[in-house]
Order: structure tokens, then sequence, then C-alpha cells
């Protein structure tokens, strides 16, 4: 491929794709053979205002990296917590054929990710939801629980009251018709759960959660760092979007495993297996899909917003 490069800002990669087309996207990417379990890991760098995430990825005809920023301090200056670019190359050639804005990559690539996994592991029918968080995430978790479902209920939970008011405020605006702010107990009653906060620590009580209830959780990937506790995940029925990234990440899994509630082997399935069709939800148990995020979700997600915007391009 020849030609300037591409810039995709912020705007224009949100408008291009939906958290449905992305899922696809990666649902095509693991038809096609691609082997998370063999992808390159996260490389992290200390820096001052935060971390500084290196992901590289190659697979079919394109490669691409990301460098991406996770800046804490960054909301109370006015400015997102995420930030970078992403780089996408052809792959026979390496030629960089466009660049996209990272932090919007990763506010689709994220739900996309859930969104494939609740295609396997969440019940039929409408669905009762509880979101914890009230960032682009969690609203990206909306737009992708409501591209899978009616939901006739959705409970935000959050620390500052403004923010899940104006959650609130979307969610009725999107068609949810009882849409209110509430408290961790929501779980209990609660057919699917999101967490996609910035937690260190357990936001609810594990064993509220309802035998076949599904529970995503997005919001660190980091060993020492958790958003669910060691009850729900010595009960549940556990999906990762490998099983190398999660045991070298994913402080949900880690923590109970340090402790002795679980063992190496506690992990029921994969993304790659959900596809295929290996393994699939478990009534009797509490599922839970637990997502750190990898390069080849970003590869997948940004090669097709590239060609959506040449297909916008020619049209």
């Amino acid at each position: 491929m020849t030609g300037p490069l591409l810039h995709l800002d912020a705007a224009q990669t949100a408008g291009l794709l939906g958290p449905a087309e992305a899922a696809e996207a990666l649902a095509e990417v693991l038809r096609a053979g691609l082997d998370p379990e063999s992808c390159p890991h996260r490389s992290s760098l200390a820096a001052p205002g935060g971390e500084l995430l290196l992901m590289p990825a190659a697979t079919g005809s394109w490669a691409g990296v990301k460098v991406a920023g996770v800046a804490p301090g960054n909301p109370a200056r006015g400015l997102p917590r995420i930030t970078g670019s992403y780089l996408l190359l052809d792959g026979p050639t390496l030629t960089p054929v466009a660049l996209l804005d990272g932090a919007a990559l990763t506010a689709l690539r994220t739900p996309a990710v859930s969104a494939l996994a609740l295609r396997h592991l969440v019940a039929p029918g409408p669905l009762r939801m509880v979101l914890f968080g009230t960032g682009p995430q969690a609203r990206g978790h909306l737009e992708a629980a409501l591209a899978l479902r009616d939901l006739t209920d959705l409970t935000v939970v959050g620390r500052r009251p403004e923010a899940v008011a104006a959650l609130v405020a979307h969610a009725r605006a999107l068609g949810v018709p009882r849409a209110a702010a509430g408290g961790p107990e929501a779980v209990a009653g609660a057919d699917l759960v999101v967490c996609a906060t910035t937690a260190r620590e357990p936001l609810f009580d594990g064993e509220l959660v309802a035998p076949g209830a599904t529970v995503v959780a997005v919001g660190s990937h980091e060993p020492d760092a958790r958003e669910l506790d060691t009850a729900l995940i010595r009960r549940a029925a556990v999906y990762v979007e490998a099983r190398s990234a999660a045991l070298r990440e994913a402080g949900d899994l880690l923590v109970p495993e340090a402790e002795g509630a679980i063992g190496p082997g506690h992990v029921a399935g994969t993304l790659a297996d959900l596809v295929s069709g290996r393994c699939g939800r478990r009534d009797t148990h509490p599922q839970v899909f637990k997502s750190v995020g990898m390069a080849w979700e970003d590869l997948a997600v940004a090669k097709d917003l590239y060609l959506a915007a040449r297909a916008n391009s020619e049209t």
C-alpha cells in the first residue's frame, strides 16, 4: 500500500465503527487462527506522569504498535487518563499507512473485547445491569451491552455523584427504561455486572452475585490491583483473553492464587475457546470475564477502522 499517511483523530475514530462491528473484527482474527497465547508481552516503563506502554502486534497482512500513556493525574487537569497513538503498517512492506488516536482506539477496543465474550457468556433475554465506573470505558461498555441485548434496568455505581448522574441521564437517553444511581449491593439482582474503574481493591462482595450472572472486569492490568474479590473468583467459571497474559497481569486472579484460594488451572477458557465453541457458559456458576487488554486486539480493530475510513473516502 502506498499513499499519504492517513490521520484519524478521536472524533473520526469514534464515528467509524461501533462495538458490535469491532467485536466482529476480533472474532474474524481468532477464526483465522491467531493464537493470543503467542502474542508479545506488553512493555511498561515508569514515566514522570505515570506509565508508558508499548504494544506491538503483527498478523496476516498487517502490523502495528500502540504507544499509550496511563497518567492518573490527568483527569484533575481536564485531560484523558489514557493517552497515546496507534501506528498501523502494511504487513508485507512494513510501510506506515495510518496514525490513529490511541485513547479513542482503546475506548472502542476494550468494550469490543467484552462484547465478544458476552455474546457467549450472558444468558438469553433482557438484562439487568450494574455498571461500576463513569468514565469512557463505562460509557463504552454500556453501549456495547445495548448493542447485544435490551437492558431493562441499569444501576450506576461511582465515586462522583455528578458523573453518576450524567451517565444515568445518558443511559435514559439511549432508551434504558429504569436507570438510576445505586450501591455495590445491587449486584445481587444483576444479570450482568461490568467493572470499568481504576480501583485497586474489590468493589463488591462476590458472594452476592447470583449463579448464572456474568461479571466483566476491565479496569486493571496490574498483578497487585483487582476489582473482584477472592470469593467471586473462587465460585466463578473464569474466562480470559489468554492464559499467559492473565497469569502475568491480572491481579483479580493472581491475588486469589497467592492466597491459595485457586490454582493455576482455575481458568475455564479463553476468548478463542468461546469463539470456536470449545467452551461456553456454565449456568450453575457466576461467569467472570477478566480482560487485561492485548496488542492483537488493537491491531484487529485498527485495521478495520482504517479500511472503513478508506471506504468512506472513496464514496
